[in-house]
């Protein structure tokens, strides 16, 4: 059965998944470091974490498997549940998969050896940041998880 794994903490797309999840009657289960208040649906779950770097991460890292679904925006993680054959989708419903993090893990770090070779690029307001989440990106996430989960059905 498929699970589906939500980095929580700063997840925009929380209450799409719990709609989603409770229509397929598919289990969910929110991982953070707390701070998220518990839904009382029995397939909607949350785990919190300690409060060490990385720990949402590696708690779902480890978790995660083949059939799973995982939602994330952290490129590390999801390399790794790539690499565990789970599915990944980022809140705006774009899916990373084997055949894209590579790319998508050399753009990451090259933006980031980009930043830190110019220092007054860290500072400089919005430029070279990411779009503000937008009601598009919240409907083709929830577009693409109902896809992913309607195949598995």
């Amino acid at each position: 059965m498929t699970i589906i794994y939500v980095d929580a903490d700063a997840c925009p797309v929380k209450d799409e998944i719990t709609a989603i999840a409770i229509r397929h009657g598919c289990r969910a289960v929110m991982v953070c470091n707390g701070g998220i208040r518990p839904n009382p649906h029995a397939l909607i779950d949350l785990v919190i974490v300690n409060d060490g770097p990385d720990a949402a991460d590696i708690w779902i890292a480890e978790t995660a498997v083949a059939g799973d679904v995982v939602v994330t925006n952290d490129i590390p993680l999801a390399a790794k549940c790539v690499a565990n054959d789970a599915d990944v989708l980022r809140p705006d419903g774009s899916v990373i998969n084997a055949a894209n993090i590579g790319s998508i893990l050399a753009t990451r770090d090259l933006m980031t050896d980009m930043r830190a070779a110019d220092p007054l690029q860290q500072n400089a307001g919005q430029h070279g940041r990411s779009k503000p989440f937008s009601k598009a990106d919240r409907g083709r996430f929830s577009q693409a998880l109902d896809q992913i989960l309607s195949r598995r059905n």
